[in-house]
């Protein structure tokens, strides 16, 4: 259980908790949000509220009625459907296929503790949201990987793992916009950034690059792992007290066996990376974009598969030698227990699912989406003011659609416009709205991810329920926007480019 506090602070957390946790389970929960959002759509179709599409002159959206009769065939059509189209089915799905066989046959454990014993403890926090930061270059794959791993990682340590899970996804979602590398988000958000520049000025857009908020996200790596892990060690586990479940993990050193299977393991992914390095290093590699390109190419759309690759190959060579393995069978039963496991989850994704469809349908998000950002032009705010009012506006928008893009192609060709006019670049913007988009990820169970996380959290405690995670993840929300938004505020006080001939004011 949750240890109460007299703080402030921590109270707060605790109504947080108490509200949240008198939600149903989260299947029924999102059984629920598709319902009312079938029954919304009645009644606010019935006052005909519409908008301008911000990014298509002159067409009108309104909100589509899901109880009319065209609303009811799409309801019964696009069941199945929304079920295999859920974002995160596939990608965890596959994923947990390479990662069932690593656990099984006792890769994963092996690793974690001769990580954890080689590795000086008070380092080990800090490393586990760095490695949630940086999981960003592989796209959704973090949340599926980095969460449970950090999880064993602090259970191991006699720490709290829902501490080391939380840490795990503070880094990969709040700090989704930070990187050290160039990531698919982009060249995703920045041709669309480009595009609305353009409504304003071509030739100032003409000469604009995927790269213009670089310098700043790499730099937004160090301050966002030093909070992360500050929050986790001070706030987050401190308030989670010692943990009393069942689950736990020997921290005894690596016997001789573990040892050989941590060999062959090392060089069978060692030779799987180098052949995969192959089908995208060389000059007109198959995995390489049309354009020779790495960061648009279907190496990038491929990211998932790979990751499944290379923890298939070294968990199937480290079992083979510690003899967890010994023939195919062994193989389809661990491969077969994984998705077992994954029951609740696949329920999840059927009801998740339906609901982040219907939304989708009603356009109810667009019309959301829009009255806030007239609210925002409507305030006359200018300076520093408007960029803190932009990034407020941003983070509310983001309670309700989940989708990055989705959300910046409807908000680009508004606010890009709005802020050239007052002599801030799209470059700006863009990374104004980065900080917002990212930080409260991971407060809405409208993110997409957020059911696998609980689905893990489970694992660790039965009562996990949407309270708890939102009351745990909310610190990091608030120190996460604050710090970043502050870093932001100083960056533009200075002057230097965001990057690469990317400037402050246009």
């Amino acid at each position: 259980m949750i240890k109460k506090s007299k703080g402030m602070f921590q109270k707060g957390l605790d109504a947080i908790e108490y509200v949240g946790n008198k939600l149903p389970h989260p299947i029924t929960l999102f059984a629920i949000l598709a319902l009312l959002v079938v029954l919304l759509s009645a009644i606010v179709s019935s006052f005909g509220l519409s908008v301008e599409h911000p990014g298509e002159e002159g067409k009108i959206v309104e909100v589509n009625n899901l109880l009319s009769a065209e609303g009811i065939e799409y309801i019964f059509s696009s069941m199945t459907e929304n079920f295999i189209g859920f974002a995160p089915l596939g990608v965890v799905l596959v994923t947990m296929l390479g990662i069932g066989v690593a656990e099984r046959t006792g890769l994963i454990s092996a690793c974690l503790r001769g990580f954890v014993l080689s590795v000086p403890k008070s380092l080990i926090t800090y490393g586990l949201v760095f490695a949630g930061v940086m999981s960003s270059v592989a796209s959704d794959a973090g949340y599926v990987v980095l969460p449970p791993l950090g999880a064993v990682i602090f259970a191991a340590l006699g720490r709290h793992p829902l501490a080391g899970l939380a840490g795990a996804f503070a880094g990969v979602s709040a700090g989704f916009s930070a990187n050290l590398f160039l990531s698919a988000t982009d060249p995703l958000l920045g041709e669309l950034t480009i595009d609305a520049a353009a409504i304003i000025d071509p030739a100032y857009a003409a000469n604009m690059n995927i790269a213009m908020n670089y310098y700043f996200i790499f730099v937004s790596v160090f301050l966002l792992t030093f909070v992360g892990g500050w929050v986790t060690e001070k706030i987050v586990e401190p308030r989670l007290g010692q943990y009393k479940g069942e689950f736990r993990e020997d921290l005894k050193g690596l016997d001789a066996t573990e040892k050989k299977g941590l060999k062959w393991a090392g060089i069978s992914v060692a030779v799987a990376t180098v052949l995969i390095a192959l089908l995208i290093l060389p000059a007109g590699a198959p995995l390489r974009g049309e354009d020779g390109g790495i960061i648009q190419s279907p190496f990038m759309s491929s990211l998932v598969p790979i990751i499944t690759i290379l923890f298939f190959i070294p968990g199937l060579f480290y079992g083979i030698a510690v003899k967890s393995i010994k023939n195919d069978k062994d193989v389809a039963n661990q491969l077969s227990e994984t998705m077992a496991s994954m029951g609740m989850f696949i329920v999840l994704a059927f009801t998740a699912g339906q609901f982040v469809a219907y939304f989708s349908e009603t356009n109810m998000g667009l019309v959301i989406g829009v009255y806030g950002a007239e609210f925002l032009e409507s305030a006359n705010l200018s300076g520093i003011p408007l960029i803190l009012g932009f990034i407020l506006v941003a983070a509310s928008i983001n309670l309700f659609i989940g989708s990055a893009s989705a959300k910046w192609a409807m908000m680009a060709p508004v606010f890009v416009p709005i802020m050239m006019q007052l002599g801030y670049s799209p470059e700006l913007t863009q990374m104004a709205y980065r900080v917002a988009d990212s930080t409260t990820n991971i407060i809405t169970p409208l993110m997409t991810y957020f059911a696998i996380i609980i689905a893990f959290a489970q694992k660790y405690d039965k009562n996990m329920g949407i309270g708890t995670l939102i009351s745990v993840m909310f610190p990091y929300t608030v120190f996460f926007l604050v710090s970043w938004t502050l870093m932001l505020i100083i960056w533009m006080m200075t002057g230097i480019n965001l990057g690469p001939g990317s400037p402050i004011h246009y």
